[in-house]
């Protein structure tokens, strides 16, 4: 009968919380001793998503502007404003364009399926303008690191060659795995013209000097046609 009451005393002491003491000692075991072995925690994010309020809508044009007939819109990007800019600022201006892209044509879009106008039109010339002459400035870019570390300008080593009819383009050179006076589909290649050719080569270049003389003369006739048509302007341009 003495027993009971001591296993009740024993089962009371265990279920009841451990002393403040007891709970410090483990803390501490949880925790490093030594400060210089505890790794910093670095806020890291390992996927990048848009805002939530702008999901599929940055396909779209604002809403403001639906209805209108004609949008306002800034100027392109010049090549002479792009090379002041790093090569951080281009990257980060090539995905904004790119995404100001993808609207402009979703906008087109939209526009042929209801037969309608397209507001603006210019806005996706200009984009597109923008983005090739930042394509521009990159390799113009490229093609100065590349000089000043090999001396070539192209970015693969070649020269000059001429076909079997006398017109001359860039040949990049290519790794074979045998000799070249050994390799036969190297060997069929012709890279020399015949003397009989250069008749032809005179022709096809009098021929090409005779379309550029035509189109200038075009040209020409096209001004002085639009002179005639509105003197006021003319007068105003010479001025």
């Amino acid at each position: 009968m003495a027993a009971r009451p001591r296993r009740r005393l024993l089962t009371r002491f265990w279920l009841q919380a451990p002393p403040a003491a007891c709970l410090s000692g483990l803390t501490l075991n949880l925790l490093h001793k030594n400060t210089t072995k505890v790794e910093p925690l670095y806020h890291c994010k390992f996927l990048h998503t848009t805002l939530s309020q702008k999901g599929l809508e940055e396909f779209f044009d604002n809403p403001q502007n639906w209805g209108e007939t004609v949008v306002k819109s800034g100027d392109e990007w010049h090549a002479k404003h792009l090379r002041n800019k790093s090569n951080e600022d281009l990257h980060k201006l090539w995905y904004v364009l790119l995404k100001e892209k993808n609207m402009l044509l979703t906008l087109q879009q939209e526009a042929k399926r209801q037969h309608l106008p397209m507001p603006s039109p210019e806005r996706l010339e200009k984009v597109e303008k923008s983005m090739g002459r930042i394509n521009l400035v990159i390799q113009e870019r490229e093609v100065a690191l590349r000089l000043l570390q090999t001396g070539h300008e192209k970015p693969r080593p070649g020269e000059w060659r001429n076909d079997f009819l006398g017109r001359t383009y860039w040949y990049n050179y290519k790794e074979w795995p045998i000799p070249w006076y050994l390799n036969k589909k190297y060997n069929r290649k012709r890279f020399f013209y015949l003397p009989y050719v250069k008749h032809f080569i005179r022709l096809r270049i009098e021929k090409h000097l005779k379309k550029q003389a035509r189109m200038k003369n075009l040209e020409k006739k096209k001004q002085l046609l639009l002179q005639k048509k509105f003197p006021h302007l003319a007068a105003q341009s010479q001025n």
